[in-house]
């Protein structure tokens, strides 16, 4: 019998191999997770190596490996696409993301990413954050996503295309595969930016404000990896936030450049509560909100059809939430706004420029991170002796009971973080 060629590149690499299987190795504490697949026993009677053939499990069709490697955990998945080309194509299949989301291993994932490191939380289902390990192929050093990102997260803005994370920075942009553990670096955008505004809408990125000098928005296209101009915005915005609900592109918050100086006072406070909405299938803008009981917008994201506003008075924090919803879904019409009750913090707090929040949607709820400062701190430098309120608190809002409750502060290796929600 003629001996079988196969292609190198589609055939198993052996080191990588054992690293995948050892990835996969069941622990002993825990016997259940185990997963027991029954193989035909062997024949030993017929021992002619004419007649044997030598198989291995790159051999199997791919409607077989797509359903044992689907079952793999999400630490183990980078090791995937290490053994060879055939396993790194199977991976990024729909058919792969469909059998795990039937196997319900897909769950919504908060990243906090940092110059120092990287955690995950899974609301709801986990206790406390995951930090990086060793032999952890998503968030360990070993797969190129690691500990060491060497970007200043605390300025970057982070955008989610399928389960596909893209950081974009001043002038530089990186895209990052939660299932692969790889960092790639992609197109930068056109205008040096600092703190601006960004966010994935219809499949593209958008990008706002942070510029002295252009009131561009540029748009991504990530199969292209593409920036263009497609907009210029009616205010020129630094220190905003993006937020992107139902086709449309927000630009929240931050102060005004430029403009008369016997205005700038007026404009600047207008424009910290203020809204720019961008409709990214028409071209072209909608009317401009506010929030109702104005004050700086410090924090915003979307969640469950709406945006979700925190904004920062002279003595309180206020909640808002503005119906995005341009179809008609659920109560209420678009553009409605609705005080919501207030995170559950200190009476009487004042933020200033060494507390920060980042805010993330996550279904139907909205999760609020405290990714920079202490508010103890805080309300010590104002003679108020509270306790409880360190660095990394994580507060998260039901957007259909209304209600707060407190989940697992941030850990405390990972400071000044970006944070973005993910399905993996």
């Amino acid at each position: 019998m003629a001996a079988v060629e196969r292609d190198p590149q589609n055939s198993c690499n052996s080191r990588h191999f054992s690293l995948f299987i050892k990835s996969c190795c069941p622990n002993p504490t825990n016997p259940s997770h185990s997963i027991i697949i029954p193989l035909p026993p062997t024949n030993n009677n017929n021992k002619s190596p004419k007649n044997s053939i030598q198989t291995s499990i790159s051999s199997l069709p791919d409607d077989l490996l797509y359903e044992i490697l689907s079952r793999i955990p999400l630490s183990s998945l980078p090791a995937i696409s290490a053994v060879c080309r055939r396993w790194a194509h199977l991976l990024h299949s729909p058919s792969f993301s469909l059998l795990r989301r039937n196997h319900r291993l897909l769950h919504r994932t908060i990243f906090a990413f940092s110059t120092s490191s990287v955690s995950t939380l899974r609301p709801f289902v986990d206790h406390k954050w995951k930090l990086p390990s060793q032999n952890d192929g998503v968030l360990g050093g070993g797969t190129g996503s690691g500990a060491h990102f060497h970007t200043d997260f605390s300025h970057a803005r982070l955008a989610v295309i399928g389960r596909k994370i893209f950081i974009i920075t001043r002038s530089s942009a990186m895209v990052f595969d939660p299932w692969t553990g790889l960092m790639k670096v992609r197109s930068g955008p056109l205008v040096p930016r600092k703190r601006f505004a960004a966010a994935a809408v219809c499949g593209r990125i958008y990008m706002a404000g942070g510029s002295l000098r252009a009131s561009d928005v540029e748009e991504y296209d990530p199969h292209a990896d593409e920036w263009r101009v497609v907009a210029h915005a009616p205010r020129r915005r630094y220190g905003c936030v993006g937020v992107g609900v139902d086709g449309v592109f927000y630009v929240i918050g931050g102060l005004m450049i430029g403009g008369a100086s016997e205005l700038r006072a007026a404009e600047a406070r207008v424009c910290a509560s203020s809204m720019d909405l961008y409709d990214v299938a028409a071209r072209g803008w909608l009317r401009s909100r506010a929030v109702p009981g104005g004050g700086c917008v410090v924090a915003a994201c979307g969640a469950d059809g709406c945006v979700y506003v925190l904004a920062s008075h002279a003595v309180e924090l206020s909640f808002w939430r503005f119906n995005g919803r341009r179809k008609g879904e659920g109560g209420g019409g678009f553009g409605e706004w609705c005080r919501m009750r207030s995170p559950p913090l200190p009476a009487q707090v004042r933020l200033d420029g060494t507390v920060k929040f980042s805010c993330v949607g996550v279904e139907d709820k909205v999760v609020l991170i405290q990714v920079m400062g202490c508010i103890d701190d805080l309300l010590r430098r104002s003679g108020r002796n509270v306790r409880g309120y360190k660095e990394g608190i994580v507060l998260i809002f039901d957007c259909v009971t209304e209600e707060w409750s407190r989940g697992p502060d941030l850990p405390e290796l990972v400071q000044r973080a970006a944070c973005v929600c993910v399905e993996c």
